[in-house]
């Protein structure tokens, strides 16, 4: 499996474990958890996100600079 595909699992899954874990702590009253649980998993997938965009940033340096 390419790295590309397996990241887009990785946030599909961070995705599906966070809607879970938000609906079940909000039907148990806990809903200022859930909240947190909803912004934990952002800030994972933006970490994840950011990683690429550094690789993206990098590969278009070494592309155009290399001239």
């Amino acid at each position: 499996m390419t790295p590309e595909v397996r990241a887009i699992f990785q946030i599909a899954g961070i995705g599906f474990l966070v809607a879970i874990l938000h609906t079940i702590l909000k039907q148990s009253g806990k809903e200022e958890f859930a909240h947190w649980t909803t912004f934990v998993g952002f800030v994972a997938v933006f970490v994840i996100v950011i990683g690429y965009v550094d690789h993206l940033y990098s590969e278009i340096q070494r592309v155009f600079l290399q001239m």
